[in-house]
């Protein structure tokens, strides 16, 4: 038994380590608040962590015998150790595809922008044609303004194509500007809470309850929806100064 509690023991530690070094690593560089709450990504962390840290290390518990001959022990933890690789893959790579690389302000809400928003033509063409911002495999996440073209062909074509469940501007970085540039617009596109769209007459209420806790009015034009693949949140501005005061959750 304290053979196989060292062997529990160890595997969990060398697991729980590299786990956190690759979950820390891409909170902290581009899913910390309201990143991982509008990714929805908790169901890639759970079978991640499920895997790694609690199957792999109670295999191990099981196969491991001091009596075990030390080839076939070996062969044993390198089959559990294959599969914890192929979890771990497998969740570092849908998280780095999924993260997030913009707050875009387009037209009337908030949206984060992930990686796969981005397909590889358009991010060849914004390199091209407005490298300032134009994503790169190193981009950490940035507010920025993707307003519709003037060209009102282009303009139309782009309405159609997100009508239809197609690329909308947001994933079109030729067309993004800088957040201040937005700033003016963004101001006349803010309402009173119970106003916002996205949100049911219960969540409004809950979200006046939390403006109210953090001190912010909740009848004046001061609000707009910030969405993702998750559920969506409230971001709060101060109306004057178009300064973002609060991010608001409700689920």
């Amino acid at each position: 038994m304290k053979f196989r509690l060292k062997a529990l023991g160890l595997h969990l530690l060398a697991s729980t380590c590299a786990l956190s070094l690759i979950l820390g690593t891409l909170y902290f560089g581009w899913y910390r608040w309201p990143g991982w709450y509008l990714a929805d990504v908790v169901h890639v962390v759970v079978v991640m962590a499920g895997v790694d840290v609690v199957v792999g290390p109670l295999l191990t518990f099981v196969i491991a015998r001091s009596t075990k001959p030390r080839r076939e022990l070996v062969r044993d933890i390198s089959m559990i150790v294959a599969v914890q690789l192929f979890a771990l893959i497998y969740g570092t790579t849908s998280l780095w595809s999924g993260r997030p690389l913009y707050y875009a302000y387009s037209e009337t809400v908030l949206q984060m922008v992930q990686a796969y928003d981005i397909d590889a033509p358009e991010s060849a063409l914004g390199r091209q044609q407005n490298p300032e911002f134009a994503p790169h495999w190193y981009s950490l996440p940035r507010w920025i303004w993707a307003p519709l073209p003037q060209d009102t062909q282009a303009r139309e074509k782009i309405v159609g194509s997100a009508i239809a469940g197609g690329d909308d501007v947001i994933s079109m970085p030729r067309y993004f500007k800088s957040w201040e540039q937005g700033l003016p617009t963004l101001r006349t596109r803010l309402k009173k809470v119970g106003d916002v769209g996205y949100f049911t007459p219960t969540e409004k209420e809950k979200l006046k309850q939390l403006m109210r806790t953090a001190g912010v009015a909740t009848d004046q034009l001061n609000s707009i929806p910030l969405i993702g693949r998750g559920p969506p949140s409230l971001a709060v501005f101060d109306p004057a100064h178009v300064t973002l005061t609060a991010i608001l959750k409700v689920r």
